[in-house]
């Protein structure tokens, strides 16, 4: 059983940063994929980001694109998201979760386990 935790969301304003984390226990994370997803008050959760196995290849959605960074730390068993040049529209409550193997996919299916989320919020 792995246990997920995410941390560092909080209330920033447009064209900031932060860098969350998402931390794992119970099981190394360094066999599988990690992806990042978000869902903003009344839509559906969205895939934001993933990184392989040992974060030598990243995929992000177009709309993060450019502006947000997957990496991890496998010794740390630790996950990071760095989003810089944030939007009012980045404001959700952001997951993390590990896939069922090293590659990543866009599809919430592929993933087993998951964060309970930590809230974003961009003022503008």
């Amino acid at each position: 059983q792995v246990q997920l935790v995410e941390s560092g969301g909080g209330l920033v304003q447009a064209g900031g940063s932060l860098r969350l984390s998402c931390a794992a226990s119970g099981r190394t994370l360094s066999r599988n994929a990690m992806g990042w997803f978000r869902q903003a008050p009344g839509k559906e959760r969205e895939f934001v980001g993933a990184a392989d196995y040992d974060g030598t290849n990243t995929f992000y959605s177009d709309s993060v694109k450019g502006r947000f960074t997957i990496s991890r730390d496998n010794a740390k068993n630790t996950v990071y998201l760095q989003m810089n040049n944030l939007k009012p529209e980045d404001t959700a409550v952001y997951y993390c979760a590990q896939s069922r193997s090293i590659m990543w996919s866009t599809r919430e299916y592929f993933y087993d386990y998951w964060g309970q989320g930590t809230q974003v919020t961009v003022s503008s």
